[in-house]
């Protein structure tokens, strides 16, 4: 089992600038608490609420004390929201170990009860932080009356920036030689990084293929892929791991095969189904990255809805390639669309049919039967690919998520990139939720992992 606190790049940059400070300094961080299919736990933060500086009864560079005032209000907040509560506190001092002290054991026994009282949650969680050169260090738990403490493995940051942060007393192994050109490029940490991150590449198609195959050889050792249909002939010129003898075979299982083959110790999860059914898109929730190369609107939708309820970030990837009456190339367009915690949805960016996406949920007989009345649109039929083009905007994905760990791009770093290969042109863009929509601060569902329906939309049945 792994413990993940997940926390937007926002709230991130205001504990780093608090563990700079001179003096000890805590806070209540609020969190949902979600359990995976896989056993895992993730901690979603959704808000930190700082102690107010009168309420210090002691407060120096070594030592900490706080009458209640100055954390009881996050706790009536964390159960207004649902949310556990996680005592804060820094350990000042760049070589600082953020390690808890004999009098900090006694504070955690002292606050669990009150804050599993106080908030509702079951549990109590407590971290500790330090700061480094360009993060910082932590330790901390989470526990339950009745258990014993969980260590928090791991910080996820996300927004402008990614990091993966391990825990102060993690044991990190030398990578591998066969890594040597990477680390060449952008050193060990970050690629212990990709070694520690479990990636979802749903649809293996033309793009998810190329997508997954250099995510592997990039070092990721962990990776679910998703899709329900199975390979056909005209596949084989552009999806990678397929040849004629795999015909017939459901794409996830070839694909597999083909990256097992690359990294004999690669984790691979294959789920032949499509993420718009309940059941797949929760087992994506062990993900800490998901890669969108599904072609249909309606898994587009859910994808979307990931990365603001779960906190899971998604890049978008898609390729359309147009011709005219006589068969001749006339358009070559490549989207890489970013989505992020507090940013836009596709819908708020118009890159969501939601009238197809409804279409494409229905029974072959509902569909047919809404035609018939004119309500359901008609369905694309198969749209033309080229391996050179879906490889290329492949890699333009992958590159995304490299820029985001290493921090080589300009910033604030875009959340889209266009692709016009026929015109040798790319742009970026950058969209903002729209007021009221669910992506939006103001409707208090980022992180919400827990909600009923789950990622509060209607589901298919299976």
């Amino acid at each position: 089992m792994t413990t993940t606190v997940v926390i937007p790049y926002r709230l991130a940059l205001e504990i780093e600038r608090a563990t700079r400070l001179e003096l000890e300094t805590g806070g209540v961080l609020l969190a949902t608490i979600f359990e995976t299919p896989g056993k895992n736990l993730r901690l979603l933060v959704q808000d930190v609420k700082w102690v107010a500086e009168g309420t210090y009864v002691r407060r120096e560079p070594s030592a900490l004390s706080v009458a209640s005032e100055g954390y009881v209000h996050a706790l009536g907040e964390a159960e207004r929201q649902g949310a556990m509560a996680i005592w804060f506190h820094t350990h000042p001092g760049n070589e600082a170990i953020p390690l808890p002290s004999v009098h900090d054991d006694q504070v955690d026994r002292d606050l669990a009860d009150l804050f599993r009282l106080r908030t509702g949650a079951p549990f109590y969680g407590a971290l500790i932080a330090s700061p480094r050169p360009h993060s910082l260090a932590f330790s901390g738990f989470i526990q339950s009356e009745a258990s014993s403490p969980i260590p928090i493995d791991r910080f996820w940051v996300l927004g402008d920036q990614w990091r993966l942060v391990p825990a102060f007393a993690a044991q990190l192994a030398a990578p591998e030689s066969i890594f040597d050109r990477n680390i060449r490029a952008f050193g060990p940490a970050i690629q212990h990084v990709l070694g520690a991150l479990r990636v979802g590449v749903v649809g293996c198609g033309g793009t998810g293929s190329a997508v997954a195959e250099q995510l592997v050889r990039l070092g990721i050792r962990d990776i679910t892929l998703v899709d329900a249909d199975r390979l056909s002939l005209s596949n084989i010129t552009r999806v990678y791991g397929s040849t004629p003898a795999r015909v017939g075979d459901l794409k996830v299982d070839a694909l597999g095969d083909h990256l097992v083959g690359i990294a004999p110790d690669l984790r691979c999860k294959k789920i032949a189904s499509m993420v718009n059914l309940e059941g797949t898109a929760r087992q994506l929730s062990d993900c800490d990255l998901l890669f969108g190369c599904t072609d249909d609107n309606a898994g587009r939708l859910v994808l979307s809805r990931m990365a603001t309820y779960l906190l899971t970030p998604v890049i978008d990837v898609g390729v359309l390639l147009s011709s005219g009456s006589d068969q001749n190339l006339k358009g070559i367009d490549g989207r890489v669309t970013v989505l992020e915690p507090e940013g836009a949805c596709l819908v708020c960016r118009n890159r969501v049919d939601l009238a197809r996406a409804a279409a494409e949920v229905l029974t072959p007989n509902e569909r047919q039967a809404r035609a018939d009345e004119g309500y359901a649109p008609a369905l694309p039929g198969v749209e033309p690919a080229v391996v050179a083009f879906t490889t290329a905007v492949a890699a333009a994905g992958v590159n995304e998520l490299l820029e985001r760990l290493i921090g080589y791009g300009k910033r604030p770093r875009p959340t889209e990139v266009l692709l016009r290969l026929h015109e040798r042109e790319m742009s970026t863009n950058t969209a903002h939720p729209k007021s009221g929509h669910y992506c939006h601060p103001d409707q208090g569902l980022i992180g919400r992992a827990n909600t009923v329906p789950f990622l509060g939309q209607a589901w298919p049945s299976p």
